[in-house]
């Protein structure tokens, strides 16, 4: 058994309050506040020195790119750069290669994962055959093989029938629908957000319209079919104003919001491959409205894109680089630093947002500090201040905007399972 003692949790009130916690094998077997926890059985004592104690974090939305592209990250090296963040379960998106469209090929991936993953890695099943939005999936074979909901992620469904007989399958499946929201046809060959920066340097913009037609079109279609839809990655403010309206009308639709849309916009973009990704940084007033929004709670959840790319890619600036950067290993010192510390956002709501929320959307195991919960922890040492380097990080690519940042919040320990796999802020083998 073990149990940790003087570690901290916040309440809803952003008030940090003494706490101890008993670990029996993987479960939480009792947490108490202000008090100690009497027991008769011997116990490992681990002091946390005062240090933030939260649930293992979620992000519903990785790139580990495997199969078929492990030059850029592997199940491996990708959830150890989770589990050094503070993640302990992930859900791992479709768009490898193969694609997860078949049976087979998510049997090989669950091999894979249960061999070399360090944490809880889950995976979608894309919706349509080679996410080429042309032939339905078979839903509930590919849910049978353990796929926790199903995205074409890197691309819209572009055919509204296409996505409305998708959603009527995924609900006769009791599953969740994840859908990355971009119309093609208004692409017109963008690759950045069609603002001033775009305009200034001779960029080919992307219209914030690409988004919001697909947010608008799925929110009705999930209105009236009752299918649990999910948004990922929002961007602008009048996608956050969509999914407003609809959640009044509804309680099965859900958004995602990434920490680089959370603290970044057109105005932060350099002629630099680690600054492009898909949806691109939007303006300043997208910034603000989707920090309300996550506030308020219209924006449920973040999750990271965790999208690695070698450094060879990255390198074609701009316009040749691939979209996507990777986030697993920065989130929280970012989000604390750059919107708790600047009272911009709570700190309960920012760990709520990154465990609890995410985990009650998609109906995951454990993330939550109460007996009998699994023990998946984390020890955060809020006053624990460093610079982000690209040499520091686990994972194998290190596309990241952030390098140089000078951050707050230093991930110490990490519990998956009960099982410590961080200590020190390094991984444990």
């Amino acid at each position: 058994m073990i149990k940790i003692i003087n570690a901290k949790v916040v309440k809803d009130t952003n008030e940090l309050c003494p706490v101890e916690v008993l670990i029996d094998q993987d479960k939480i077997t009792a947490i108490e506040e202000n008090s100690r926890i009497q027991t008769n059985q011997p116990v490992d004592i681990i002091d946390a020195g005062g240090k933030l104690l939260t649930p293992g974090f979620v992000d519903l939305h990785v790139h580990f790119r495997e199969p078929g592209f492990e030059y850029k990250e592997t199940i491996f090296s990708g959830s150890r750069a989770a589990a050094k963040g503070g993640y302990t379960t992930v859900l791992a998106m479709p768009n490898t290669n193969p694609v997860l469209d078949t049976t087979e090929v998510l049997n090989d991936l669950k091999k894979r994962i249960k061999q070399d993953s360090m944490i809880e890695t889950l995976f979608y099943s894309a919706i349509t055959l080679g996410e080429k939005g042309e032939e339905l999936v078979d839903f509930a074979a590919q849910q049978k093989a353990g796929a926790v909901a199903f995205s074409d992620d890197g691309r819209g469904v572009q055919s509204a029938a296409m996505m409305y007989d998708a959603m009527l399958a995924v609900k006769e499946q009791g599953s969740i629908l994840v859908a990355h929201c971009e119309e093609n046809s208004l692409l017109r060959g963008g690759y950045i957000h069609a603002g001033e920066y775009a305009k200034a340097h001779h960029h080919k913009g992307i219209l914030r319209l690409c988004e919001d037609l697909q947010i608008a079109r799925d929110c009705a279609i999930a209105l009236e079919t009752g299918t649990r839809y999910h948004i990922c990655h929002m961007s602008t403010a009048s996608g956050t104003d969509l999914l407003r309206y609809y959640k009044g009308k509804c309680n099965h639709i859900s958004g995602e919001v990434t920490p680089h849309h959370l603290l970044l916009c057109d105005q932060d973009l350099q002629e630099n491959g680690d600054f492009k990704m898909n949806p691109p940084l939007r303006g300043q007033e997208d910034r603000e409205a989707l920090i309300k929004a996550l506030a308020d709670g219209t924006i449920a959840c973040i999750a990271t894109d965790h999208a690695p790319h070698s450094a060879e890619e990255k390198a074609k600036g701009l316009n040749g680089s691939p979209f996507g950067i990777i986030g697993l290993e920065t989130a929280f010192p970012l989000l604390y630093t750059e919107l708790v510390l600047k009272e911009k956002l709570g700190l309960y709501r920012l760990v709520e947002a990154m465990t609890t929320a995410p985990a009650g959307l998609f109906g995951l195991e454990g993330h939550k500090l109460e007996a009998g919960s699994r023990a998946d922890l984390v020890l955060i040492d809020l006053g624990a201040e460093y610079v982000i380097r690209k040499q520091d990080l686990v994972g194998k690519s290190k596309n990241t905007p952030f390098a140089g940042f000078q951050v707050k919040g230093k991930i110490d320990t990490v519990f998956y399972k009960g099982k410590m796999v961080v200590k020190g802020g390094q991984i444990i083998e």
